[in-house]
């Protein structure tokens, strides 16, 4: 028997289209009217706010406290950083009045009611906060400063994807302020790896962290540091950064302070953030052609019951029966959480329901007819497994008690095993024995998902890095990252023919 897919086009047909039918298919989002500006459906947000919930409790336990800066930003803050405001002008929203008024009929701006100074649409908020911790910071003693906001930026983006890249989006940045590069530094890594293992936890997304080269920094920092997740058609997806920005900030908005011998220093700053792009991430990592999969960690359902509702007097008794298995299975936990588990009593018939939910990716499914009741069985469905070896539906009938007592175990074994997927694919296709440029053109030319690339290299800067960067641009390749603790296989680099003093990651990407 060959299974029907549920989606309109496979991954292998058209990776781009099934991503998008994915989105439309799952409930996730949809197009708001205002151009890359997506509305977030409640299955699609409650993804998200499940997410924020289980980073937000790693960053307070990091010792970082939540907070909320403007959405508007004057023109002048971002002035002061040269370097940071080149790299974000070109996407910048500017609010330049504060009126409209009606003529002829419309509305029009109000020439009257121009601003004394622009305003912009908060891209990130280095500079507003930043001038912020000048003002707190007055000696050692205040030190480290730690925080965190849960916000929306605006980023004017000429090519927009839900999820990926819009114009609008939602993130956590943190800024934290610090007496010595040291600190900063330990910082700037610890939150590296947090968000290593947000993604290789909650999320069941193998990644891998290192630091961007030169000419991938975050504009004004001195270092820049990513994790990078594989994606089912080999391109990469930069899914969290975190950047040690030195003095700089600190010298264009006079963050400093009166060190142990009452000198005055200027701080040591970082920031960090990761977006709801990695919904996209979770999409891509672990979606297949009937659908999206959602880890149960960041699923907002684990269980969904979906009863058989006839119309009839027995609906009642159905009902019953399936809230009787609800509250059992909320009285149990998994992830250190009490299940979270719903009964879908929409109307409709049985099969759409559930495919409804099989597109959605809710980790179980339980179908719960009337012979389910009267047996005191139920009808699972796992989303990680959904169909035999000969292509039929895996429909498993348990006794419900057996199914309460093993459903915590169940989700841990689809949450360990979504990881080991995806992992043994990244594994799979890093290729690391291309030794020449010819080499590494074909490998990219010759398949249609061709991966990653390792190679050696010297860690090039200034003109030498620039001409790197446009050998790979041809090839419409990137340097992703330095991987942590990657000592060169080789001796020489692979661009330049000079010592190599570690590995680095070329790819497509997102």
């Amino acid at each position: 028997m060959t299974k029907k897919n549920a989606l309109p086009v496979t991954r292998e047909e058209d990776f781009a289209a099934w991503y998008q039918a994915v989105i439309q298919e799952a409930d996730l989002a949809e197009e708001s009217g205002v151009r890359g500006c997506m509305i977030m459906r409640p299955w699609g947000y409650g993804i998200w706010e499940r997410m924020q919930m289980l980073l937000d409790r790693q960053i307070k336990e990091t010792g970082h406290e939540n907070c909320y800066f403007p959405l508007f930003i004057p023109l002048s803050y971002f002035a002061k950083e040269a370097e940071h405001v080149e790299g974000f002008a070109k996407e910048m929203a500017v609010v330049t009045h504060h009126r409209l008024k009606m003529e002829d009929g419309q509305l029009v701006v109000d020439p009257e009611a121009k601003l004394e100074e622009p305003l912009v649409v908060r891209p990130t908020s280095e500079t507003v906060i930043g001038t912020a911790f000048s003002r707190w910071l007055q000696s050692w003693r205040d030190l480290p400063i730690m925080v965190n906001q849960w916000a929306n930026v605006v980023r004017w983006e000429m090519r927009t994807r839900m999820f990926l890249r819009t114009a609008e989006f939602l993130w956590q940045e943190g800024h934290t302020a610090h007496e010595s590069e040291a600190d900063a530094m330990a910082e700037t890594l610890t939150i590296l790896a947090m968000y290593r293992d947000f993604a290789q936890g909650p999320l069941a997304m193998p990644v891998i962290a290192g630091e961007k080269p030169e000419n991938e920094r975050f504009p004004g920092a001195v270092a820049t540091y990513s994790i990078e997740a594989m994606m089912q058609d080999g391109k990469a997806l930069q899914a969290g950064t975190s950047h040690y920005l030195g003095q700089n900030f600190a010298h264009a908005q006079n963050i400093r302070f009166q060190d142990r011998e009452g000198q005055f220093q200027f701080a040591h700053t970082t920031s960090w953030g990761v977006s709801t792009r990695l919904v996209g991430g979770v999409i891509m990592t672990h979606g297949d052609d009937d659908g999206l999969k959602v880890p149960p960690q960041v699923a907002p359902h684990q269980i969904v019951i979906v009863p058989m509702l006839r119309e009839t007097p027995e609906d009642d008794a159905l009902l019953a029966y399936c809230t009787k298995i609800r509250t059992a299975l909320i009285d149990s936990s998994a992830f250190g959480e009490p299940l979270r588990v719903l009964i879908d009593k929409k109307a409709g018939k049985p099969g759409p329901k559930r495919w409804s939910w099989v597109k959605k990716g809710a980790p179980i499914i339980l179908e719960i007819g009337g012979r389910d009741a009267a047996g005191e069985q139920v009808t699972m469905l796992r989303r990680d497994a959904l169909y035999t070896e000969d292509g039929k539906l895996d429909n498993q009938a348990m006794h419900w008690e057996s199914f309460v007592g093993q459903a915590p175990a169940l989700l841990d074994q689809i949450q360990t095993l979504m990881f080991c997927a995806a992992k043994q694919r990244l594994d799979a296709h890093v290729r690391n024995d291309i030794t020449n440029m010819d080499e590494l053109k074909a490998h990219f030319a010759g398949s249609k998902y061709p991966g990653w690339v390792a190679v050696d290299w010297c860690r090039p800067t200034g003109e030498a890095l620039d001409k790197v960067v446009e050998q790979l641009k041809a090839l419409k390749l990137t340097i992703r990252n330095t991987p942590e603790n990657s000592g060169p296989a080789g001796a020489v680099c692979f661009f330049t023919g000079n010592p190599a003093v570690e590995r680095v990651l070329l790819a497509r990407a997102y």
